[in-house]
């Protein structure tokens, strides 16, 4: 009889668990408008970290990600206002700084990617650099303060985040759209097996006559494609961004990554998980909401440990299928 690999499906008991935890904890969790509030504030994150776990499992890591998405956010608001004594306030415009947004986003990941196959420095400096780069960037764009979109673009753009087909709201459908495509790459297309070959041995994989560098430098315009994606459908949101835009968004995503298994080290990525570990760093956080078990200000604390914990449990399998 086949035994249950609870590693594997750990991430799906974790959140069904969370659910009943939840819902017990709360009669409110399981109302649909905190259904929708739940899934809809995941999709930024869960946008980032399906990217990221393309990123992660050929071997690479991406710091700069929320401060990437405030950057974006940022140019996008000052081009829409920018636009509207010439073109006006109309869906041109908005079309305009979405344009922004996605192209800065690969133009960012393009730059993170280049630095690390090109100018081949570790991932961790790259972008430990760019996240403070980009930080101050909008920092000092917004003189120190914030970047308010113009009210009469920001009533028309609002839509983008709070409309939707019935309850379910236009970022949860990019979600789940990005989570399905995403999941079919790593798959079943040559580009995901390319990825998890480099991440497993990028020796063998040259051997193997696959372009490391290329596909590698793919990973991270990937992932600032899906930064901008995300920071299109956030502006809505706030019609807002400012220096504290996305912190530890990068985390989030990360620990998002390896709550659903994918390796910390490169190799075996599994997006589905990674959805998984969203949703759950989002009922933990809406669950302590809800309950007013702890301070808010701990969030940051908790999803630590989190990592932690995953990267824990990933080494005591590893070590133990050594054995």
């Amino acid at each position: 009889m086949r035994k249950i690999d609870f590693h594997t499906l750990g991430p799906l008991i974790a959140l069904i668990a969370l659910v009943v935890l939840g819902a017990s904890l709360n009669s409110a969790f399981l109302a649909p408008a905190n259904i929708t509030n739940v899934l809809a504030r995941s999709a930024f994150i869960g946008m980032i970290a399906v990217g990221m776990t393309f990123v992660i499992t050929a071997g690479g890591l991406d710091l700069s990600v929320g401060s990437m998405s405030a950057f974006l956010a940022g140019i996008a608001i000052i081009a829409m206002n920018a636009l509207v004594p010439a073109l006006g306030t109309h869906w041109g415009t908005i079309l305009i700084g979405m344009g922004v947004a996605v192209l800065g986003g690969l133009a960012a990941g393009y730059l993170n990617g280049a630095l690390v196959t090109k100018a081949r420095i570790e991932p961790f400096i790259v972008t430990l650099g760019t996240m403070g780069i980009f930080r101050s960037l909008v920092t000092w764009l917004a003189d120190g303060g914030t970047l308010s979109l113009d009210y009469a673009l920001r009533t028309l753009y609002r839509p983008v985040y709070y409309g939707g087909i019935g309850w379910i709201t236009w970022p949860i459908i990019c979600f789940a759209l990005v989570a399905l495509l995403g999941e079919w790459m790593m798959r079943h297309s040559r580009f995901g097996r390319h990825v998890e070959a480099i991440g497993s041995n990028d020796r063998v994989a040259r051997y193997s006559a696959i372009d490391v560098n290329r596909v590698r430098l793919l990973t991270y315009v990937l992932l600032g494609l899906l930064v901008g994606l995300a920071v299109v459908l956030y502006v809505p949101r706030l019609g807002s961004a400012s220096g504290s835009t996305g912190v530890l968004w990068e985390l989030e995503a990360i620990a998002a990554v390896i709550i659903g298994g994918t390796a910390l080290k490169g190799g075996r990525g599994r997006v589905w998980g990674t959805v998984m570990g969203v949703l759950i760093l989002s009922l933990i956080d809406n669950i302590l909401n809800l309950a007013n078990l702890v301070s808010p200000y701990l969030n940051g604390a908790i999803q630590g440990v989190i990592i932690v914990l995953a990267v824990v449990l990933q080494r005591e399998k590893h070590a133990a299928g050594e054995r």
